[in-house]
């Protein structure tokens, strides 16, 4: 279930905006960590029309392990009531990130032109900074 819809600005030179969905659907649920990553990767197509590279990293902040994933292209995963178009997009960039908590995963997906990602690359990752764990 969608916990969070953020709408990011764009940057300057880009005419959409991005958005950031936060997800939470409970302990056990929501998919595995792996089988998101490859959905998010399939939604990204490069120049000869096959998955975009991705690249995937493993954290561990506040003592709460972090996979992340960082891939760009041309998008599909537009869908649902924030949706701009309904066809595949040029020059988009994902930032995602599951946190894996005791309670169940927390799912973050960044999505949006890429000029306006990169600009708010940092305020992402504070935002990935600042999870912490149930007490």
């Amino acid at each position: 279930m969608r916990a969070a819809t953020y709408r990011i600005a764009p940057a300057a030179g880009d005419k959409a905006s991005a958005e950031c969905g936060v997800y939470f659907f409970g302990t056990g649920q929501g998919g595995t960590i792996d089988a998101n990553l490859e959905r998010w990767k399939g939604q990204f197509k490069d120049s000869n029309g096959k998955v975009a590279p991705a690249q995937i990293a493993k954290r561990t902040v506040h003592g709460l392990t972090i996979t992340t994933i960082d891939t760009a292209g041309e998008y599909s995963g537009m869908g649902g009531p924030m949706a701009a178009a309904s066809s595949p997009v040029q020059g988009y960039r994902l930032l995602g990130a599951i946190v894996a908590a005791s309670g169940g995963n927390i799912f973050v997906k960044l999505t949006g032109p890429a000029k306006t990602i990169a600009a708010n690359q940092q305020k992402f990752e504070q935002m990935l900074a600042s999870f912490q764990p149930d007490k």
